[in-house]
């Protein structure tokens, strides 16, 4: 079984962002991941709703929405409606009161429910929301910025929740410095997706496509 290969668009040249979005879909990516950040859950800000509204426009490919905001809930329905049924959205349990319910207001839109687990996060914290949702996006760095440094210990909670996927049907993606070497460790483990950015991906100099045939043929001798 191969693995989900999603473009980071917060790493994407907005001068030309029509055309980044074109070459990776030509380029063979499965999906696109937008980053919006509200400067409060996290200390930065990045995409906006109307970036991720344009995407959503023009691409062919499911969006992957993860939203690093304060209390999704009370604006949930302005994401929901600029999206395609279909479209993934994550939010981070800590930043809601109740975030079961907004897992609900995702999927009676018709989109895909996920959660977001940052490094300090555990997994027992997280256990009955398995059950509702149907991805999980595992945080390898401390969300809020691109760049960052790997935190080896994000490693040991991934052994510990792969095991969970088939009773609790859900799918497990990777976020943060994505690298090669992360790649032919995890995958192999269970691992269903990996967001690609600029370690990998963005500001190589190279065509989208070339990189993500290495990445999906180096996948082929590993899986």
């Amino acid at each position: 079984m191969g693995f989900e290969l999603t473009a980071s668009m917060m790493c994407a040249d907005y001068g030309h962002l029509e055309q980044e979005v074109g070459d990776l879909e030509r380029g063979g990516i499965d999906s696109f991941h937008i980053d919006i950040m509200d400067g409060r859950y996290v200390p930065n800000f990045a995409m906006s709703l109307n970036d991720m509204a344009y995407i959503a426009s023009i691409a062919s490919r499911p969006l992957d929405v993860h939203l690093m905001i304060e209390h999704p809930n009370n604006n949930i329905e302005i994401f929901l409606k600029r999206l395609r049924r279909g479209d993934t959205v994550y939010i981070h349990p800590e930043a809601e009161y109740h975030p079961s319910t907004t897992l609900q207001k995702i999927i009676h839109a018709g989109m895909v429910p996920g959660i977001a687990i940052d490094p300090g996060t555990s997994v027992e914290t997280v256990y009955e929301m398995l059950r509702i949702v149907k991805k999980v996006l595992v945080m390898s760095v401390n969300p809020g910025n691109a760049g960052q440094m790997y935190l080896p210990y994000v490693g040991k909670k991934i052994a510990r929740l792969l095991p969970m996927k088939g009773e609790m049907d859900f799918k497990a993606y990777w976020d943060g410095a994505c690298s090669a070497d992360k790649i032919q460790k995890f995958a192999p483990m269970g691992m269903d997706g990996f967001v690609l950015g600029t370690t990998m991906l963005f500001g190589k100099g190279r065509p989208y496509g070339e990189i993500i045939n290495e990445i999906r043929g180096a996948g082929k001798g590993m899986l």
